[in-house]
């Protein structure tokens, strides 16, 4: 017997992929299926030179309400071991991602959750979302980055608040402590994260890596050093077409054409 899948991927728009955590009746909750799924996922879209800017959201009322607890009951240490390498692995496949991910946070990001919006390039939430890392009530901590994004995002003070309580965040709270870019009415929320993809993906997509590459290399790095980084990319990009094609535009007042070449 087949598992129904748990993801869905549509192709929404030229280079923009919407991606939907699929499991409504369960929270959208990390399962291992979905793990794999997701893995799979990210290492396809990382080759396939299309796309531009994805797009994460879930299905429902829900994000993501972290990993699956009623699959994780009564589960061995070896089991559970052998599980949260699986994701691991999905999420540095994520963070690996060449192209900008937007997640559209419709509902409650929680755990595993919280962290893939985390690891999304910058996420944009419904007014009814909620955004937490709950971990301490179940013994461990956040074990896929969270610890590290929320400390990057808000602070190591709020960062410890946030982690030691345990408590989630409103959507207007989360908006304050800077884990969310905008909050949106729940009706509208997709199609105005799409809506911003589609305009990035619009742009020079080399550049749009370009970017990606240099704000996340650079910011653990000396001042210096980012810099450097910033110019090498800087002086890759003005010998591309598209960089000519742009400035052609520009002059000839037309919107521009970008090849990623």
């Amino acid at each position: 017997m087949n598992q129904e899948p748990t993801i869905e991927v549509a192709e929404v728009s030229e280079g923009v992929r919407l991606v939907t955590l699929s499991r409504p009746t369960a929270a959208n909750s990390l399962s291992t299926a979905m793990g794999r799924e997701l893995l799979a996922l990210w290492t396809a879209l990382a080759a396939d030179p299309d796309v531009r800017v994805v797009v994460l959201t879930g299905a429902g009322r829900f994000f993501c309400a972290g990993a699956d607890l009623k699959e994780r009951d009564g589960m061995s240490d070896e089991a559970w071991a052998e599980q949260h390498r699986l994701f691991e692995d999905m999420i540095r496949a994520q963070l690996a991602c060449p192209f900008p991910i937007l997640a559209a946070v419709n509902g409650a990001a929680m755990g595993g959750g919280c962290e893939m919006a985390l690891a999304s390039d910058f996420a944009w939430c419904s007014s009814n979302a909620r955004i937490g890392l709950p971990e301490v009530g179940l013994g461990i901590i956040p074990g896929l980055g969270g610890t590290q994004a929320v400390t990057r995002a808000v602070g190591e003070r709020r960062a410890l608040e946030l982690l030691m309580s345990g408590l989630p965040l409103d959507a207007q709270d989360a908006l304050k402590f800077g884990l969310v870019n905008r909050v949106c009415d729940p009706m509208t929320l997709l199609d105005e994260v799409l809506e911003r993809a589609r305009i990035i993906a619009s742009k020079a997509p080399l550049s749009v890596r370009a970017l990606k590459r240099v704000v996340h290399g650079g910011a653990a790095l000396p001042l210096d050093q980012a810099m450097d980084l910033e110019l090498e990319a800087y002086n890759q990009l003005f010998r591309t077409e598209d960089r000519r094609e742009g400035v052609a535009a520009f002059n000839e007042k037309r919107p521009a054409v970008f090849r990623g070449l």
